[in-house]
């Protein structure tokens, strides 16, 4: 493989991309002073952006991307907050929404010594849940645009709907959807609610993320190869298996590739598989459409990816741990 194109393909922002649009939620995550404590024993917390789609959004910026957010926040000083981050880093909010009928959701965050965490969320319900399908309806979309969504907000509430209004506008007007599911057990009254949930937005992907945590409970299948096969159903055309410390492993129907993952001294895994998938959509973004991926491209791309979300966890937050293209370029040529 020719490493420097690995590296030099990522260095652009003088061609013109594509858009990435993202839909869901935003919210606020207390991360803890300490590690390795049960979240009733910790006193104090550092408050940081959180929420997989708005990370998402926040990366392809932070690469020198074209983001879209689109959401709905409380008009509450979390909200302010949100939007003043969102703006910094560049991503469009005009499809940000605000409502004084809930408040801005909170996630508070338990770490264990190896950066693997816990969550307690506080949404019943909180904003994002409230953006109905009637304020997202005919936003346009051109030709070569992404649309990524999580599960998050599939719940039984406007959002779902929301989200059903914008794939449909996406997909008629030939942007190419992502689908991160992203599992949250508890924000779901039960596990086959969250499963049903996921199972009925698969086919509407033409991009599918899962990780190894995730595979079983979404298909039902236990033998790896044959549910990862099982995800090609209607429109999807690539899935992408993250395994975390273990790299990634990309599926198309005509090849797969895979790549061996980078080790790192992990502090903080919030949001690393976020900045993996928005690393992604940003190189993916010079495409017009996901079959025009070559086998080359998607190893290149791969390597990228999994470099930026590793470095991700060396850090602690979701957005502030973010790192550069030349930070990112550098790491991977001293791994090499």
């Amino acid at each position: 493989m020719n490493k420097k194109k690995v590296i030099d393909v990522k260095m652009r922002g003088m061609t013109v991309m594509n858009d990435v649009y993202s839909i869901g939620e935003a919210l606020i995550d207390f991360i803890p002073s300490v590690t390795d404590s049960d979240l009733k024993d910790v006193s104090s917390f550092k408050r940081v952006m959180g929420g997989a789609p708005a990370n998402v959004a926040m990366t392809v910026s932070k690469l020198g991307g074209k983001s879209r957010f689109i959401s709905k926040l409380g008009k509450d000083a979390f909200g302010d907050h949100i939007t003043e981050q969102l703006e910094q880093y560049g991503v469009d909010t005009t499809y940000l929404l605000k409502t004084d009928e809930a408040n801005t959701g909170l996630a508070f965050v338990s770490l264990k010594k190896d950066g693997q965490r816990d969550f307690s969320f506080y949404r019943k319900p909180s904003a994002d849940m409230l953006l109905s399908d009637t304020e997202v309806k005919d936003i346009p979309f051109n030709k070569g645009d992404l649309l990524h969504f999580c599960s998050v907000d599939l719940i039984e509430a406007p959002v779902k709907y929301a989200h059903k209004q914008v794939i449909e506008d996406a997909i008629r007007q030939g942007a190419t959807i992502s689908f991160d599911p992203n599992v949250r057990l508890p924000l779901w009254p039960d596990e086959a609610s969250c499963k049903e949930a996921i199972q009925s937005f698969l086919p509407l992907a033409d991009i599918v993320k899962v990780s190894d945590e995730e595979l079983t409970f979404i298909t039902g299948i236990k033998d790896e190869q044959e549910a990862l096969q099982s995800l090609f159903k209607e429109r999807v055309k690539c899935v992408i298996y993250t395994k975390g410390k273990d790299g990634a492993v990309l599926l198309m129907k005509g090849f797969n590739v895979a790549h061996h993952g980078f080790k790192v001294e992990a502090i903080d895994t919030t949001g690393a598989g976020d900045a993996f998938i928005g690393s992604f959509l940003y190189q993916l973004a010079e495409l017009e459409k996901i079959t025009d991926l070559t086998e080359e491209g998607a190893r290149d791309m791969l390597t990228f990816s999994n470099a930026f979300a590793a470095l991700t966890t060396t850090k602690h937050g979701a957005v502030e741990s973010l790192p550069t293209i030349e930070a990112t370029k550098a790491f991977i040529h001293q791994q090499n």
